[in-house]
């Protein structure tokens, strides 16, 4: 048998919800950590003192008594787990695991037994159900009645909000009633605020960001009360999970964070954290309101009676002390600008990012807090606005997603390697190289091997200068996202790989230049030939005077039927009627296109014989004449603006602006003629075009005739 026996999926019962988590026995300890706050429950061997195996809802179970008077259960083993765990008990803490049956009868009359922790109610000297004491919020006594009601639990499905029991008369001891000692022994242990005694002290006025608005907190024994103007609460010490000192980016401020479980509530909203803000300048003296010797004995040193320093300081000594747990403050990582926290977004609202020793934690609105062994993987991401900054996202094995943006690019290198440093996964360059050094999964997510808290106090003054020395750093250039890789692929302005500019003139005055501006190549301006544009090709153009072409088959068809398809289809439109009659030509069979077609070839055979006939009268003789007459008048005036060029130059070229020859001004006059005509040209043009494309739509629009859908 091994040192160590380890279960997983092992279930706690925490106020009506069943929180899974490990649970490993050791020869030392006994320890439990719940997967969902982290928090863990560690139980000395020596203090051991009764061991019972229970068939319950989930399977099997263990309740574990200690000599210290605490009970803890545990369920959700096998059967066949009873043999290894009851020799590795006996083997290594001396105690024997019994077996213990439970009543099933259903019968609502037995006996009640106060048993430490529990209130456990027997039926036949057999346990029927036990009461956790600490779910206990209130206890109502009646004349025969006593009434329990319980902590509510967001995360449970069902929740037992009270119940009463009936406590008949005794005749044994008529001096106490049975009822009120029913009551004072459920209230010795449950959990029940009752502001019986002062307060040990009373801070005013502080200021608090969730919930917001500024209280007074009183410091009770057992609880903290915050009184507001419009709202109280009142937390109980054993709901704390975890204390935060985290100093603001501007130096000058801290937060103190209370994070808690199960939250406080007002009305639907539920506080998760408790986020104070205190000013480092603002000091005060404090006086407790316990004797010298009460104040040692209960604090052991922790404390004293008087004490004086920074606000922030002395409400973290005296949460510290009550509650009993470390200060969590940020450990070695260090921003661009020497802060120990990055600037960030979260759900559209600015905050900070702190990277701890064992998670992240992001503050203020909403606050978060994430635990290294939850999260599944993170993701460096291009930021969506601009290049000069990233989105840093992190996934949980949840399968829940936070992500912060607009965090500034200066902070890439040191965010990513102190990612790198707590080898968490890093999803942009895979999963293997995440993870490679072995965790603690028993270790509690707040333990570390030194108080940081005390280091930072010791050594605040030097942290401060070194926040100061790298806030006189230079901001970096804005580059590409990745601040590892340079653009070499961009060249200088005067590098011997970049193109020439256009504007060399301009530097060419400055002589003692550097010399890399000497390197810089000057090449002379080259004129380009204008190219004479070639003439476009002449369209065929229409012979007014000659014949018309036929028109095909379809045509011929359509315009017989034209009327009847209007009728049929009343209020029709043009483009509708020549879509319908496409579809019907197509569904007429042969012999009925065949009747059509002949008509077409008679058409065709009479309009070939009026076209010969007008040709052999000279009819097209004219129209080609014209066209030659066009190309002739179109040379000449190619000609004319050629010579206009060449004497501008000529007087370009001459020192006399003023003077103008006959010549020039001739030529000029003719090339405002020539243009003139050109202009008159291109309309006519344009209109013989249009002529052109009207013709060949309605050759495009008629169906192929039924020769060629034969072919």
């Amino acid at each position: 048998m091994g040192d160590t026996l380890e279960f997983n999926e092992i279930y706690q019962e925490v106020k009506g919800s069943w929180n899974d988590g490990r649970l490993r026995f050791s020869k030392q300890n006994v320890v439990y950590k719940s997967s969902k706050t982290g928090k863990v429950d560690s139980i000395p061997a020596g203090e051991l003192s009764l061991a019972q195996w229970r068939r319950v809802c989930l399977g099997h179970g263990i309740k574990l008594s200690t000599s210290t008077g605490h009970i803890y259960k545990y369920d959700g083993f096998r059967d066949t787990d009873f043999e290894k765990i009851s020799d590795f008990f006996k083997a290594n803490y001396s105690v024997e695991l019994t077996e213990k049956d439970m009543c099933v009868k259903g019968w609502n009359w037995g006996t009640a037994k106060f048993s430490g922790p529990l209130l456990s109610f027997d039926v036949n000297d057999i346990t029927a159900f036990e009461v956790p004491l600490s779910n206990v919020s209130q206890c109502a006594t009646g004349k025969n009645e006593v009434t329990l009601e319980f902590h509510q639990n967001d995360d449970a499905e069902v929740s037992l909000m009270e119940v009463r029991f009936y406590v008949p008369p005794s005749q044994a001891d008529e001096r106490q009633d049975p009822v009120e000692a029913f009551a004072q022994n459920v209230l010795s242990k449950a959990d029940v605020i009752q502001a019986t005694g002062d307060a040990v002290c009373i801070f005013k006025e502080l200021q608090c960001l969730t919930p917001r608005g500024r209280y007074d907190i009183r410091i009770y024994p057992t609880f903290l009360h915050l009184h507001g103007k419009t709202f109280d609460y009142k937390i109980p010490y054993t709901t704390v999970l975890r204390l935060f000192l985290l100093p603001h980016k501007d130096q000058r401020q801290m937060f103190f964070v209370i994070s808690l479980d199960p939250p406080i509530k007002q009305g639907q909203t539920r506080y998760h954290f408790l986020i104070l803000l205190f000013s480092k300048e603002e000091n005060i003296s404090l006086s407790l309101n316990m004797s010298e010797d009460d104040v040692e004995r209960r604090f052991e040193g922790k404390l004293s009676k008087n004490m004086s320093g920074s606000l922030y300081e002395l409400v973290s000594r005296v949460m510290k002390a009550l509650v009993n747990r470390k200060i969590t403050v940020p450990g070695n990582f260090q921003g661009h600008s020497g802060a120990q926290c990055i600037t960030c977004s979260y759900k559209a609202t600015s905050g900070l990012l702190y990277p701890l020793e064992r998670g992240f934690i992001y503050v203020h609105k909403p606050p978060v807090h994430l635990r290294f062994e939850e999260i599944s993987c993170v993701n460096f991401a291009r930021g969506t606005t601009t290049t000069r900054s990233f989105d840093f996202e992190i996934e949980t094995k949840q399968g829940n997603q936070y992500t912060f943006s607009n965090i500034e690019r200066e902070e890439y290198d040191k965010l990513f390697d102190f990612v790198n440093a707590k080898k968490l996964n890093i999803k942009n360059r895979g999963f293997k190289e995440g993870m490679k050094g072995k965790i603690d999964e028993y270790s509690d997510s707040d333990e570390d091997k030194h108080d940081a808290y005390l280091e930072r106090m010791k050594a605040e003054g030097k942290i401060r200068e070194e926040g100061n020395d790298s806030d006189d750093s230079d901001s970096g250039s804005d580059e590409s996202f990745n601040p590892g890789e340079e653009d070499d692929d961009i060249a200088e302005e005067y590098d011997s790989k970049a193109s020439a500019s256009d504007s060399s003139d301009e530097g060419e005055g400055s002589e003692d230049d550097s010399p890399k501006k000497k390197q810089k190549v000057e090449k002379p301006k080259v004129v380009k030939e204008k190219k004479e544009r070639k003439p476009r090709k002449e369209k065929k153009q229409k012979d007014k005077g000659g014949p018309k072409r036929p028109m095909s088959a379809y045509m011929l068809w359509l315009n017989s039927s034209r009327e009847r398809i209007k009728s049929e289809n009343p209020g029709i439109s043009v483009t509708e009627i020549s879509k319908k009659a496409g579809e019907m030509w197509r569904q007429l069979g042969k012999d009925e296109k065949e009747e059509w077609d002949t008509k077409a070839g008679e058409a065709k055979r009479q309009y070939d014989i009026a076209k010969k006939e007008y040709r052999e009268s000279g009819g097209g003789d004219s129209s080609i004449s014209k066209r030659e007459a066009k190309k002739s008048a179109g040379k000449k005036d190619d000609k004319k603006r050629k010579s206009s060029g060449v004497d501008k130059e000529r007087e370009r070229g001459g020192g006399n602006e003023s003077f103008k020859s006959r010549e020039f001004i001739e030529t000029s006059e003719s090339s405002s003629d020539s243009d003139h005509k050109s202009k008159s040209k291109k309309k006519k043009k344009k209109k013989e075009e249009s002529e052109e494309e009207e013709e060949e739509e309605e050759a495009a629009s008629t169906p192929a005739s039924s020769e060629e859908e034969s072919d």
